[in-house]
């Protein structure tokens, strides 16, 4: 005599998924892929996967280790940049550190925090004058 198997919903009550993923098995459409979770970075698992997405900026460390010590990153700016930006007169730069390509026409009195040697020697040429604070 042959019975009746019960369905896998029947022997699967008080279980959420009744076997399937949760995330694969709900309604119609796409639910993405399955994420890079074990992937691990010592790990095998979906090894060309990772290198195909990421590159080789997956394993591995890149970048600054340390968040601690921040650099002083100065601005510069050429002689000529400031030509083409500013009328002849007093300028503040205090930010910037002043280099020496280009020419100046005109007397310009600037004020920076550093500057090149070829920088100061143009403006003075021009007849102005680095003031460095």
């Amino acid at each position: 005599m042959k019975l009746k198997k019960r369905t896998k919903h029947s022997r699967m009550r008080g279980v959420r998924t009744h076997g399937h993923s949760a995330k694969l098995n709900k309604g119609k459409g796409s639910h993405g892929g399955k994420g890079m979770s074990g992937t691990g970075k010592r790990a095998d698992q979906k090894k060309t996967l990772v290198i195909k997405k990421y590159g080789n900026k997956y394993f591995g460390k890149q970048g600054e280790t340390s968040r601690r010590k921040e650099k002083k990153r100065i601005k510069f700016i050429n002689l000529k940049n400031i030509a083409e930006k500013y009328d002849s007169g007093e300028v503040d730069l205090k930010e910037y550190k002043i280099l020496g390509d280009g020419e100046l026409k005109g007397k310009y009195v600037i004020k920076a925090r550093a500057a090149s040697k070829t920088a100061i020697e143009k403006v003075k040429k021009a007849g102005g004058d680095i003031i460095l604070g």
